[in-house]
Parts: structure tokens; sequence; C-alpha cells
């Protein structure tokens, strides 16, 4: 089954590394990182399947993909 959830992906200077945050699972403040954009990508990919199955395991509902509104535009 396919999903299609919304990640962010964001630079923070002060960790120097890309951080990770998937908006529709709201209790998670930033799920994971990487050095780089597409190590940060790959992990999150990683870190949102891992919560789908974890969900599911415990019977858990999934919550509804959504897309989100960018208040600001770098």
């Amino acid at each position: 089954m396919s999903y299609r959830y919304t990640m962010v992906i964001q630079w923070s200077d002060a960790d120097q590394l890309y951080l990770v945050h998937l908006p529709e699972f709201p209790w998670q403040q930033f799920v994971t990182h990487g050095t780089t954009y597409q190590e940060a990508a790959q992990n999150g990919q990683e870190a949102l399947e891992g919560l789908i199955e974890v969900l599911q395991a415990n019977n858990q509902p999934l919550p509804e993909p959504h897309q989100i509104e960018f208040s600001q535009v770098a």
C-alpha cells in the first residue's frame, strides 16, 4: 500500500544537520536527521515506514495524509 505523507526537511544551524519532521505525526517533534539532504530524506522515509508499522501492529489508526501550507518560503 502506498502512503502519501508530508516530510519536511530543514537545515539546522545549531545542529549542523538536516532535521526531518513528519507533520501528520504531531506527537513526534523531529523524527530523524541527516548530514546531507539525501541522507535526511532516506532516514525520514525509514522513520515513516517504522511509524506506520508500529501503528498497524498495535491496531491503531493511521493519521490522514494532508497538505500543509507554508507561511514562509525561503
